[in-house]
């Protein structure tokens, strides 16, 4: 059984709706806080701010990299996330025994393989290690 897609430009109606909404939302939020918003500019509304505190050092500070390693690994999975779900619908629609079903099931097995690869290779090199 072959997956055929609808080709008919009105399922993307609702799409193309709700694009518009947000589009033009965002559009009047902008405008309206231009028009509305207040204009005056003073010492202490150009200080810097950060969490009710005012700033100690320098603002130029670095971060260990694992902050972004982290940051990083937890993009991927989520990303992996992402694509699973499509796979799955499209998976439950093949006959259980066809060869797709087949190659559905080791093209997901080798994307999430490879996924755990990274992730026990990050683990071993001490990424997930905050000491």
């Amino acid at each position: 059984m072959q997956i055929l897609a609808d080709t008919s430009l009105t399922n993307y109606i609702p799409i193309a709706v709700a694009l518009a909404m947000s589009i033009g939302f965002a559009i009047v939020n902008v405008g309206a806080s231009l028009i509305l918003g207040p204009r005056r500019q003073g010492a202490s509304k150009g200080a810097t701010y950060e969490s009710g505190m005012e700033a100690i050092g320098s603002t130029r500070k670095r971060f260990n990299v694992r902050f972004f390693v982290v940051a990083m690994t937890f993009l991927l999975f989520d990303v992996e996330v992402i694509f699973l779900y499509p796979w799955a619908v499209a998976y439950t629609q093949l006959e259980p025994q066809s060869p797709m079903a087949g190659l559905f099931l080791a093209r997901i097995l080798f994307f999430i393989g490879t996924s755990v690869i990274a992730y026990i290779y990050a683990w071993r090199k001490g990424v997930f290690r905050w000491d």
